[in-house]
């Protein structure tokens, strides 16, 4: 059995996440989409919130949804799986996925890296273009699952009323 990771932070997942996972499910036996918990950046919901809603997302045996820490190749060594999914949207892409994969066959050279080039219709899409088009109130619905949408409509609600709050504390001292 073939056991491949498609690692990524997901917040939030959308439909280039998903067209690759589904993709790699045609490829391998088995497809973990591993939700980072960590990041070196910002993140907009909890490692528990995104793993919902990547989990929301699937309706294939094939693919299961897990969260870790760490270093991916430990991960990939904890769940026996021999390849790490990536996806490529654009060149400038390629650098950053090129020298990832070498750093992980440095530390895992039993691991693999494969790389699918994302479906043409979602070459623009990554979660920061969601993040900021849904942080302005814009239509987000062709770029993620319905319960993505809400999720982000109701967290940039909350936003919005606590910087409200603030604002009209302020106003009062």
């Amino acid at each position: 059995m073939v056991k491949a990771i498609f690692p990524g932070t997901f917040d939030p997942i959308h439909f280039g996440h998903i067209d690759i996972a589904l993709r790699a499910s045609k490829l391998f036996d088995q497809v973990v989409v591993a939700v980072y918990d960590r990041p070196l950046k910002n993140l907009l919901f909890l490692p528990a919130e995104r793993i919902e809603m990547v989990k929301n997302s699937f309706n294939d045996p094939k693919i299961i949804v897990m969260g870790y820490s760490g270093l991916t190749v430990s991960l990939c060594r904890d769940i026996h799986a021999q390849v790490i999914v990536r996806g490529l949207r654009v060149f400038s892409d390629f650098e950053h996925e090129f020298r990832m994969a070498l750093a992980n066959h440095r530390l895992a050279k039993e691991v693999e890296v494969v790389a699918l080039i994302t479906s043409e219709e979602h070459t623009f899409l990554s979660s920061t273009t969601v993040r900021e088009i849904a942080s302005l109130n814009g239509d987000i619905s062709s770029m993620v699952p319905v319960h993505v949408a809400k999720a982000m409509r109701a967290r940039f609600a909350e936003m919005d009323e606590s910087q409200q709050m603030t604002h009209q504390t302020s106003l009062r001292d």
